[in-house]
């Protein structure tokens, strides 16, 4: 058979049966990294033999160097530095002491339970000091862990995937130059370092900036100036100096993010889109190419070395790490557990073991087993009890309830956008005697003519107060009866609005004090509140609301049809819950 036909029947198999264990995975609400492992198995020589990686050549080391500069600035692109600043100080000492901990401690490990000789010990020790968003991020959306932890975590596996890649690489540098000069592992750090913040401060600079200026792009195709200029960026750090690409794109995605760029939103669900994509074919190539003969062969100290980096060196990274924090041990704890490595140390092990191969040094096909051995057990054990254990420790996230109280249209109309943005929430006629709440931190919006209930630990009682008697929170005069009929009588537009740069904001204040429009619901960052007691906007907000027509002149204003089952107000209603379907949603991340 033509070998380019073979090649294109390879792609087809694999991207066909990554998808499939992908969406077997979100119906078994199970990592999907455990299919792709499984998968890549079954369909490998030592399975089905249906995909044969070595077909490829040189184009699977290319191919999994592109994929791994998407997957991770997709991660950087989903950090928000305001929360990543909550945990700084912990976050800081586990991409620097806790690297170091991991290394030594995974060295240790590997040389005492799988008896590797020192060089290729501290070279496993290095692989595995990342854990990586691929894994770690769909966990942490199924557990719904606490924020604080949530945020560590992520933070963690972002930023720590480029400086470990980068890291071992020097290892193995050292390693196979023979050399004792342990200095040089150091310089060969620092350099690749400075390289890439350089190279990824400047190509995200001026993407930003491209993009901010330039106003003509579709959406469509601001999304592939995206890609295209996040492989350029990739490219120019990697000629510069070897794997300095990894951080540089990080980098790029983190400044992205914090500038608020036009449509990003849309950016990140292509760029999630493609990494979910870039996943489901990496992995399941990778696993395919891995010897279960080699498994086999590292025999009981292969599991004991797994064991001991995650019973032993993690929680001692974690304790030292985060001494001094005001995490509380329950938090200390479930951190100690969840560890998962994924698609970078798999990428890297697999370059690892075909170089070594290739310089005639033995130990390869070891240290690949020993990796992927690492995944699988720490996917399985971890991916699998991580939401029991963030019970049984008290971890879970106990997300702000909204609750609305009374029949007003303002109320009937919120309670509807809330459930199409995906935000938990609650209606009830009036607040009981003894209420008893679902969560610890409760917004309760209390219609016209409610009466205000006792104070109580975690409650905000917000009053829903006559139209104009609002005039004064937006620095304008609202005309109460105008918006009041013009809400019966469906006369307003609904809107979606993303603030996406100063000259954005200004346009939305300007509207205000024109009373063109009335906010409903504000986004800032992941946080959600109602915006009937509205902060002063910032770049990077979004607001849901009301407008007067379809004339108002705002950059990137998006309108949104009235909802089918919006209920007219003519309609006898006693409870607002009879008005609308009550939303308890699993997410609580609202979609665009």
């Amino acid at each position: 058979m033509d070998s380019g036909l073979d090649t294109t029947l390879l792609l087809i198999v694999t991207v066909a049966a990554g998808i499939a264990a992908q969406v077997l995975a979100s119906w078994a609400k199970l990592p999907g990294i455990v299919f792709l492992l499984l998968t890549g198995l079954l369909l490998g020589p030592d399975g089905l033999n249906w995909v044969q990686p070595e077909q490829l050549g040189e184009g699977l080391e290319t191919l999994v160097s592109l994929s791994v500069a998407l997957i991770l600035f997709e991660g950087g692109l989903s950090l928000d530095l305001r929360n990543l600043l909550q945990v700084s100080g912990s976050l800081r000492n586990l991409i620097t002491l806790g690297a170091g901990i991991t290394i030594l401690g995974g060295a240790i490990a590997a040389h005492s339970f799988s008896e590797f000789p020192w060089p290729l010990a501290f070279l496993y020790g290095a692989i595995v000091v990342v854990t990586g968003p691929t894994v770690t991020t769909p966990l942490l959306r199924q557990v719904q862990a606490d924020p604080k932890v949530s945020t560590l975590l992520e933070g963690e596996g972002v930023l720590i995937d480029p400086i470990g890649a980068i890291l071992a690489v020097v290892v193995l540098n050292f390693v196979l130059s023979g050399s004792q000069d342990v200095g040089l592992v150091l310089e060969g750090l620092i350099l690749r370092l400075v390289v890439g913040a350089i190279a990824g401060s400047l190509g995200g600079g001026l993407l930003a900036l491209f993009l901010r200026q330039v106003r003509f792009l579709s959406e469509e195709l601001r999304t592939l100036v995206v890609l295209a200029a996040l492989w350029a960026i990739f490219g120019a750090a990697q000629a510069a100096v070897s794997e300095a690409g990894l951080l540089a794109v990080v980098i790029a995605g983190l400044l992205l993010r914090a500038v608020a760029i036009p449509d990003l939103e849309a950016i990140k669900t292509f760029k999630g889109q493609l990494t979910t994509l870039a996943i489901s074919i990496l992995f399941v190539l990778l696993a395919a190419d891995l010897s279960i003969a080699s498994l086999f062969a590292l025999g009981w100290g292969g599991p004991l070395t797994v064991l001991a980096l995650m019973l032993v060196v993690r929680p001692l990274s974690i304790g030292l790490c985060t001494w001094g924090s005001d995490l509380n041990w329950p938090q200390k704890a479930f951190l100690s557990w969840i560890a998962p490595r994924g698609i970078i140390s798999a990428s890297v092990a697999s370059l690892f073991a075909i170089l070594l191969t290739d310089r005639g040094l033995a130990g390869g096909a070891a240290i690949k087993a020993q990796v992927f051995l690492t995944i699988l057990m720490t996917v399985f054990l971890q991916g699998l009890s991580a939401k029991t254990v963030a019970k049984k420790l008290g971890v879970l996230d106990r997300p702000e309830q909204i609750v609305l109280v009374g029949d007003d249209l303002e109320l009937r109309l919120l309670a509807i956008l809330l459930t199409q943005n995906k935000q938990p929430h609650q209606a009830i006629a009036q607040v009981p005697e003894e209420p008893v709440w679902e969560s610890e931190s409760v917004t309760l919006l209390l219609g016209r003519d409610q009466p205000t209930p006792a104070e109580q630990t975690g409650l905000t009682v917000v009053d829903l107060c006559p139209l104009d008697d609002r005039a004064h929170l937006y620095s304008t005069q609202i005309s109460a009866d105008l918006w009041q009929q013009r809400l019966q009588e469906q006369r307003c537009e609904l809107f979606q609005l993303e603030l996406s740069d100063r000259q954005t904001v200004q346009q939305w204040q300007q509207a205000l004090e024109a009373d063109q429009i009335l906010p409903l619901l504000h986004q800032r960052g992941e946080g959600w509140e109602l915006a009937l007691l509205p902060a002063v906007a910032e770049t990077g907000d979004r607001f849901w609301g009301l407008s007067r027509d379809r004339q108002l002149a705002i950059d990137g204003l998006e309108w949104q049809d009235w909802p089918a089952d919006w209920v007219s107000p003519e309609l006898p209603r006693s409870q607002l819950a009879d008005a609308v379907e009550l939303a308890q949603p699993d997410a609580a991340t609202p979609s665009s």
